[in-house]
C-alpha cells in the first residue's frame, strides 16, 4: 500500500501546521530531527499503520511553546492507536488487520534495559541518549505520529494488540490513552506507594494529572486531591470524584489540612513538570516549585512519583541554571523525610495490557475523567492553541473517521 499522508508539523514557537508529506516506509528516511546515525535504517522488524486515532500531549505543547530544540518541520505526535496496513518480512505475530496500541517509548527488546522491563531507556533506538519516542526532539528522529499513516519499529515486541477488533473500536476513545497518558499516570501512582487507603496529593489537573488521579482511585487510594491554578481543570477533576486544592486560594498544607485533618499525605505525584509556577494569583514561572511543595506535603518516609517532564536543554528557561535543567530543589529537605523520587520516562509496556483489561471490563473510564474530546487532523492547530491557553480537555486527532460520532462515556 502506497500513497500520500498528511500530518501535524512544528512550524516555530506558537504554530503547527497540517502538511503534505511522505507515506511512510519501513525504513528510517532523513527529515527534521532524525538523528545522522539513524539515517537509512531498515526496519524489516516493523509495521505501517493507519492511524485510528492519535493524541495532542502536554510533552508536544513544550516544544510547540518553543521550551525544546524542536527543528522547524519536526512531525509531532507520540499517542499512536491503529490499524495495521503492512508489515515487515521479519514481523512474525503481528497481521495485517490488527488493532494496535503503540507505546511512546520506541524498544528494541535486546538490549539489557528492555530485558529488565525498563523499555523507557532503550539502549539501541537513539544514537544521542537512551530512550526514543515518536515526534519528539532528541527522541532519534522516529516520525510521529499524528499523521493518517506512521511507521513503527519492532512491530512484535512494541504492540499491544487487541484480539477483539470489534471491542477495540469500540472503546477506542479510551484505548487511545495507553499510548502514553493513561500508562504515565498510573506509573505516576504506583512508584508514589499508592496503594489501598492511601491518601494521594497530584500537582497538575492537566490530562496526566486527571489520569494519575484515576490512577489512583483505580489503585483504592481513600482520597485522592488534586491541586491547579486552573479553575476550570479543578472542576474536572472533581467530576469523577477527587477534592481540589486551588493553589490561588491559600497554601497547599492549609488546604489538605481542612480536607484531611492533617497537612500530609502519604503520596504525592508531580504531573506539572519544568514548566511550572509559583502558588498564588498571577503567579511567575518558578520550575523547582511542584517537587518543593509536594516535599512538604509527603509524609516522612512516603514518597515522591514524578511523570512530569523535566529537560536538560530549555532555550525559554527563566535563568541560566533553568535552561539547562539545573533546579533549586530543596533535597534536604526530602532527605530528612527518608522521601523517595521516581523520576524518568513511564516503561508503558509494562502496564499497558493491564489497564487495557480495566478498559475493557469497565472498571475505569479514563476518556470521561481526563475529557476526551475528538477533533480532525485538520483541526489539530486549534486544538493545540485551546490546550495550550488552559482547556480542561484532551485533543484526539481523527485522522480515518474511526471515532466520528464518539463522546466519552
Amino acid at each position: 500500500m502506497s500513497g500520500g499522508n498528511k500530518a501535524v508539523a512544528y512550524i516555530k514557537p506558537g504554530e503547527v501546521e497540517v502538511r503534505s508529506t511522505d507515506y511512510p516506509t519501513l525504513e528510517l528516511q532523513d527529515g527534521p530531527g532524525v538523528a545522522p546515525a539513524n539515517v537509512g535504517r531498515t526496519c524489516r522488524h516493523g509495521v505501517i499503520l493507519k492511524v485510528l486515532a492519535t493524541n495532542i500531549c502536554g510533552s508536544d505543547q513544550h516544544m510547540v511553546r518553543g521550551r525544546t530544540t524542536a527543528p522547524e518541520g519536526l512531525v509531532l505526535g507520540h499517542e499512536i492507536t491503529g490499524e495495521v496496513v503492512e508489515r515487515g518480512p521479519d514481523v512474525e505475530f503481528i497481521e495485517v488487520g490488527d488493532v494496535v496500541s503503540v507505546p511512546f517509548n520506541i524498544a528494541c527488546g535486546r538490549c539489557r534495559n528492555c530485558k529488565e522491563r525498563q523499555t523507557g531507556i532503550c539502549l539501541n533506538v537513539n544514537p544521542a541518549r537512551p530512550g526514543a519516542a515518536y515526534g519528539y526532539v532528541d527522541m532519534g528522529g522516529w516520525v510521529g505520529g499524528q499523521a493518517e499513516y506512521v511507521m513503527v519499529p519492532y512491530a512484535d515486541f512494541n504492540l499491544l494488540r487487541f484480539p477483539d477488533r470489534d471491542a477495540a473500536r469500540e472503546k477506542l476513545l479510551d484505548l487511545t490513552m495507553l499510548s502514553d497518558i493513561f500508562p504515565t499516570g498510573f506509573h505516576g501512582a504506583v512508584t508514589a506507594g499508592t496503594g489501598v487507603g492511601s491518601t494521594v496529593y497530584v500537582a497538575g489537573a492537566g490530562p496526566v494529572g486527571l489520569a494519575a488521579a484515576a490512577s489512583a482511585q483505580l489503585l483504592g487510594a481513600a482520597v485522592v486531591i488534586v491541586g491547579d491554578l486552573n479553575a476550570e481543570r479543578l472542576a474536572q477533576a472533581r467530576s469523577f470524584g477527587c477534592e481540589t486544592v486551588d493553589l490561588t486560594q491559600g497554601t497547599v498544607e492549609d488546604q489538605i489540612a481542612q480536607i484531611l485533618g492533617e497537612p500530609e499525605v502519604d503520596a504525592a505525584v508531580d504531573a506539572v513538570g519544568f514548566e511550572a509556577r509559583a502558588h498564588g494569583r498571577d503567579s511567575e514561572e518558578a520550575p523547582a516549585t511542584v517537587l518543593n511543595s509536594l516535599m512538604g506535603v509527603v509524609r516522612a518516609g512516603g514518597a515522591l512519583g514524578i511523570p512530569g517532564l523535566y529537560v536538560t536543554e530549555d532555550p525559554g528557561g527563566v535563568d541560566q541554571d533553568a535552561r539547562t535543567g539545573t533546579l533549586k530543589v530543596r533535597l534536604g529537605l526530602g532527605w530528612a523525610k527518608s522521601h523517595q523520587f521516581n523520576t524518568g520516562q513511564c516503561p508503558v509496556m509494562k502496564y499497558h495490557r493491564g489497564l487495557a483489561m480495566a478498559i475493557l471490563h469497565d472498571k475505569v473510564h479514563i476518556a470521561k475523567a481526563v475529557n476526551a474530546t475528538v477533533i480532525t487532523l485538520d483541526e489539530a492547530p486549534r486544538g493545540y492553541a485551546e490546550f495550550d491557553h488552559g482547556a480542561s480537555r484532551k485533543y484526539v486527532l481523527n485522522p480515518h473517521g474511526a471515532l466520528d460520532g464518539v463522546q466519552a462515556a
